[in-house]
């Protein structure tokens, strides 16, 4: 019976991470468009911060209960899956095209993050308050300079698209026209307020559900604490990011896609680890110094095969997975 309500808990979960996710990526998307900033941008601020309140919420939690080498697994692990199971899986759906401003700005910043963390961990062998004030500081850093990339952005997009064609009088076919004037027709401003909170609560909730069943089944299944923090509730908090770029790739939104997982990285370091530290020092094993190890091994991986062809295609997403499993593996049996 117990069984049985873990696997309800599960189901109602998923349920609520699919739709969350759905509205979620409606609304972000209609507030890119109003507001004439790049899906990128908005992926990596808006969409990542929303996607990484289940890490958030896991990280402060083991915080405040003592259980702080859980916060290391959870966001490590996280952004694992994120490289290789959610840009590897969104490449089976569509080719992730891969901006240059991304190759040498962003994705560069993430690996710096990773590596940071390890250079604190092996020094210290602890994340401490201090380590974490200034992981904060930096993330402070990082939002300031999305928010000048947004003013940059916003001055050099075009003018209103409606009357530069106007004046160009360009003959177009109904289904273009329909894609130019688009915008015209976005959600009003109240309703994409509804749509990203509201996606963002079923987005928090779903994950948690998941996590919960997830980690009931696999206790009553015999699997133990460490594996399940490693494993389910790492790919638990983990599953926003995989169905908000699902979503977002399905929707044409690969710009988006793309900067959620970047931007999820970045913050699950910076903010959830910087949160964590702050609120009580956080205990590194040598467990955890491989697994910073293999995020940023992966991390290269991932930036050759983007910098190759300024984009993740399906065969390098199979790769993706494919390391992810064997990943998987060596965790089970370590």
């Amino acid at each position: 019976m117990q069984l049985l309500k873990s696997l309800i808990i599960l189901i109602v979960g998923f349920v609520l991470l699919i739709k969350g996710a759905d509205f979620f990526v409606e609304g972000s998307s209609a507030v890119a468009k109003r507001l004439r900033i790049p899906s990128m941008i908005i992926g990596m601020t808006i969409v990542a911060m929303g996607t990484s309140l289940p890490e958030c919420a896991v990280s402060v939690t083991a915080s405040l209960t003592g259980n702080n080498s859980l916060a290391i697994s959870n966001a490590v692990g996280s952004n694992i899956f994120n490289l290789l199971v959610v840009c590897g899986v969104c490449t089976l759906f569509v080719p992730l095209a891969v901006q240059k401003s991304t190759l040498q700005k962003e994705f560069p910043l993430s690996i710096f993050c990773a590596g940071l963390l390890l250079l604190l961990g092996y020094l210290g062998m602890t994340l401490g308050r201090i380590d974490g004030i200034l992981f904060l500081i930096i993330f402070t850093g990082y939002l300031l300079w999305m928010i000048r990339s947004v003013k940059r952005a916003r001055r050099k997009s075009t003018p209103d698209a409606i009357s530069s064609i106007q004046e160009e009088r360009i003959s177009l076919s109904e289904e273009e026209i329909e894609q130019v004037t688009s915008h015209i027709n976005l959600l009003p401003a109240w309703k994409c307020l509804i749509f990203i909170l509201g996606g963002m609560i079923a987005i928090k909730y779903g994950g948690d559900f998941v996590v919960d069943g997830a980690s009931a089944i696999a206790v009553r299944l015999g699997l133990s604490q460490t594996l399940i923090g490693l494993t389910i509730i790492a790919m638990g908090t983990s599953l926003p990011e995989l169905v908000t770029s699902i979503v977002a790739a399905r929707k044409d939104e690969v710009d988006m896609a793309l900067g959620n997982v970047i931007g999820s990285n970045i913050f699950n370091i910076l903010l959830v680890l910087g949160v964590a530290a702050a609120i009580s020092p956080v205990a590194f094993a040598w467990d955890n110094m491989i697994d910073i190890a293999v995020l940023i091994v992966i991390s290269v991986i991932t930036l050759i095969f983007a910098w190759t062809s300024k984009e993740l295609n399906r065969k390098e997403g199979i790769i993706m997975l494919i390391l992810y499993a064997a990943y998987m593996v060596y965790i089970c049996i370590r």
